[in-house]
């Protein structure tokens, strides 16, 4: 057996250090900061020429009375249902 240097590097087999723990509150914050921004992403896609929420707002800008009258219908018609 010769001394030779070995071929790898030493490899510290103990236990890894524990990683910092995020507190609860910046678990909440993160996950609401991640929530926010996918719905403004889904808003923006929906704002886009063709799309639901670009053809609600061209109804409610044309026809504001009568979109009016819509959502008061499906509101009471929502509502006797429970």
């Amino acid at each position: 057996m010769t001394d030779d240097a070995p071929t790898q590097p030493f490899i510290y087999e103990g236990l890894d250090p524990l990683p910092e723990s995020k507190s609860t509150i910046e678990e909440v914050s993160d996950a609401v900061k991640g929530a926010a921004s996918r719905v403004g992403d889904a808003i923006e896609t929906g704002r886009k020429p063709g799309m639901p929420l670009s053809i609600l707002s061209n109804i409610a800008r044309e026809a504001p009375l009568g979109s009016l009258l819509v959502a008061f219908l499906l509101g009471v018609a929502v509502a006797r249902r429970r």
